[in-house]
């Protein structure tokens, strides 16, 4: 008999639409993985932070369509990874639906379950927290033993090439000399790193590889930088600050990549598409572009099924 095979693709997730902002916001800041303070006290403190900031997350949602970017791009890759692999295909959420218990269920009869987590690089604010919610529900059904997960792939081959892609397209033919590079990744606070968090060191050595292979692509840009963005409250986040290194640049011509998502959302169609484009112009750059994400770029596609297939043969 043929076993049956599942592939779960997971995320953060997002607003499906403005209604949801308050949701997304209260469970983002419910996971002990974000807020490390015992229950009772982290469910005070993010029901103050989603009461201070669902009015301005849902302004800048509808910028943006009312709605994260991400659920339509997942789809799209969950789509495109469906016609080239021999398993039902799944995408989760971590903050908003489709939930991991809603998902788990509805495959708990098949004999093997892979989980792909769509961030490249470990850390235990994203990886862990999507694995937190997957193992305990599959504990209640009594199905981890088929669950076999990837935790990092910052060095897979195709994923990085659909980098090197993604970036010449934002470069459109033009020179890339002419061009500084920012790789842009999502910020942590500091003493996160400090406890050990594997993101930083995952999101340097991306960066080496991207770099590299744009190299033995001949696409060599002026120069090429590394920095922070997304941070949020009083804490010290890891350094540099995208905006301090915005200010820094010489060539008044940058093209920057997320290179912490491998799906466009909020942080990349909004934060970088037209928040820091309007410190840009503030700082009198010519020319600002923001890179897509790989998102469904057939290498991105081709990346997460050798992803699969090492871990069948595990």
């Amino acid at each position: 008999m043929t076993k049956r095979k599942a592939i779960l693709l997971l995320n953060m997730g997002g607003p499906n639409n403005i209604s949801e902002v308050k949701v997304f916001l209260n469970n983002m800041f419910n996971d002990p993985r974000i807020i490390s303070a015992p229950q009772p006290i982290r469910k005070m403190i993010a029901w103050f932070i989603t009461s201070r900031r669902h009015k301005e997350a849902e302004h800048n949602y509808s910028l943006i369509g009312g709605k994260s970017p991400i659920v339509g791009h997942t789809r799209r890759v969950v789509d495109a990874l469906s016609q080239i692999v021999d398993a039902d295909v799944h995408y989760v959420m971590r903050y908003t639906p489709p939930y991991t218990n809603d998902v788990l269920q509805s495959i708990a009869s098949y004999d093997e379950i892979y989980a792909i987590p769509l961030y490249p690089h470990f850390s235990s604010t994203t990886t862990l927290s999507s694995f937190d919610a997957l193992f305990d529900e599959a504990k209640k059904l009594g199905i981890s033993h088929k669950i076999k997960t990837v935790d990092s792939y910052y060095n897979e081959p195709y994923y990085i090439a659909s980098i090197v892609e993604r970036i010449k397209e934002a470069l459109n033919g033009d020179d890339p000399a002419e061009y500084e590079l920012i790789f842009s990744a999502h910020g942590l606070p500091k003493k996160i790193i400090e406890k050990g968090d594997l993101y930083q060191r995952h999101i340097r050595y991306n960066v080496y590889f991207a770099r590299r292979a744009l190299n033995e692509a001949g696409v060599f840009f002026h120069k090429t930088h590394l920095a922070y963005q997304s941070r949020l409250g009083p804490l010290e986040w890891i350094r540099p600050y995208l905006e301090d290194k915005l200010s820094m640049l010489t060539k008044k011509k940058v093209i920057l990549f997320p290179i912490a998502f491998t799906i466009d959302n909020s942080e990349t169609e909004c934060e970088l598409e037209i928040e820091y484009r309007e410190k840009a112009q503030k700082f009198g750059f010519e020319t600002y572009r923001v890179a897509k994400a790989p998102n469904d770029h057939p290498l991105f596609i081709q990346s997460l099924k050798n992803l699969y297939t090492q871990m069948q043969n595990a």
